[in-house]
């Protein structure tokens, strides 16, 4: 089947383990590049704590990294004990999440060789992306949630929408990895991660409402030398993440590799050109902004398109945030580090118009499987199927999330605790042990 094309899919770990021999040869080149590539995702979340943190107050920067680091520790767990086994198990229920309980706490997998590949350094891969895609929505609910609230969150999110949508999209029996002649496309989470996590980040950030003095009152980050820093962990990261998913070492990796590359410098090139023209300066954050818009945008595409099409994507994924996060000024809604505007919008845009830059090869193996000619208007259906299904599982769950963590252990944090910043109030530190009080307002 062409899916097969574009992606040694994630799912493929996930055949029984029965199916395969314990003793079929370690490929030591793709497990070593695996092994990197778990590294390099890892990588992500001190560079996501980073760049959140510079771009929060001075009084919110501890908590607001925090949000980033608590996943490793929240979801690292409930990804060994159940995760993997829902999202990469036998499909139950008719379809709708996995199951293997031989995958509990990762057993059954100690021996286990997968294309030459150990099933724990898969599993480890796996987890990695299950991580951060929570930590990616503390970005719009930054410096007005409690701590035990966003823990009962995101713990509570990855099992009702990451699992199950990871598993429809990249599990082998998925039904929407089986939908249509194609399959989705979705090489490293544009919709199991960034439309996921930005949509259900719009919606908290709506329901939570925004933070005390927005928009009015001046907000302005802390620390752009941090946010650069985050910015330039994450461009690293971001190889691992979608050259990582092909889980090979080959021609497919390094056609993902070169795609992440160039569409990260055509987004940040052309956030350049944006502000030369609107402002005449280059803005830290704008740049910054513009290397995300490219990144995102290519993490679903980067193992079917080519240089011209990156180039394309990353530049559109720019301007399209751009106007986003402008016009998030005229709603009014407070997304407060822009997860919607830049990871939902973006990434939203390459699981769409990825279909008009396909590689010819690609389009005839799914034409061959469809029996006939398959063309991007075919392929657009499909997408545009996953992202609908993608955008309504996130909005119906993390709005009963939202009433039910508020209503229960409460989630926005009280007016005189926000006022007074959340470093201290809930975590009784300081950010920056040398600044006066004057400076955490």
């Amino acid at each position: 089947m062409p899916r097969y094309a574009y992606r040694l899919l994630p799912g493929l770990l996930l055949t029984p383990a029965s199916s395969f021999a314990a003793q079929s040869a370690v490929d030591t080149g793709t497990t070593a590049w695996m092994m990197m590539s778990v590294a390099l995702v890892l990588l992500m979340i001190p560079g996501l704590a980073m760049f959140y943190g510079g771009l929060v107050r001075t009084k919110n920067v501890l908590s607001t990294m925090m949000h980033s680091y608590v996943s490793l520790a929240i979801i690292g767990v409930l990804w060994v004990a159940v995760g993997y086994s829902l999202t990469f198990g036998k499909s139950i229920l008719g379809g709708f999440i996995g199951w293997n309980p031989d995958y509990f706490f990762l057993g059954g997998i100690d021996n286990t060789i997968i294309n030459g590949i150990p099933e724990y350094i898969t599993a480890m891969f796996q987890g990695k992306f299950a991580i951060i895609t929570p930590a990616l929505i503390s970005g719009a609910i930054a410096e007005r949630v409690y701590m035990r609230g966003y823990i009962a969150f995101i713990a509570l999110w990855f099992l009702l929408v990451y699992c199950p949508l990871c598993h429809w999209i990249w599990a082998p029996d998925g039904w929407l990895f089986n939908y249509g002649a194609a399959g989705i496309i979705d090489l490293a989470g544009g919709l199991v991660i960034h439309v996921s996590a930005g949509t259900s980040a719009l919606v908290a950030a709506i329901y939570l409402g925004p933070r005390k003095g927005f928009p009015h009152k001046p907000m302005h980050p802390n620390n752009l030398v941090m946010t650069m820093m985050g910015a330039g962990l994450l461009w690293v990261g971001w190889f691992g993440f979608n050259a990582g998913s092909t889980l090979q070492s080959g021609l497919d990796t390094a056609r993902a590799l070169t795609m992440t590359q160039v569409s990260a410098a055509s987004g940040a090139l052309t956030w350049l050109i944006i502000e030369a023209f609107a402002f005449r300066k280059a803005t830290a954050l704008g740049f910054v902004s513009g290397i995300l818009s490219g990144l995102v945008v290519i993490t679903p595409a980067a193992g079917v398109v080519q240089p011209t099409g990156a180039l394309f994507l990353g530049a559109a994924s720019s301007l399209l945030c751009y106007n986003m996060l402008k016009l998030k000024m005229k709603l009014g809604y407070d997304d407060s580090l822009d997860c919607f505007g830049i990871h939902g919008v973006g990434s939203g845009l390459g699981v769409l118009l990825l279909c008009f830059f396909i590689r010819d090869s690609w389009m005839a193996d799914a034409a061959a499987a469809a029996g006939g000619s398959w063309t991007a208007f075919d392929q657009l259906g499909v997408q545009l199927v996953g992202m609908g299904v993608t955008i309504t599982l996130a909005v119906v769950v993390t709005y009963v999330l939202c009433v039910l963590v508020e209503k229960t252990i409460g989630f926005r944090i009280d007016e005189q605790m926000e006022l007074e910043g959340l470093d201290q109030t809930l975590h009784g530190e300081k950010g920056y042990g040398l600044t006066n009080s004057s400076l955490h307002l």
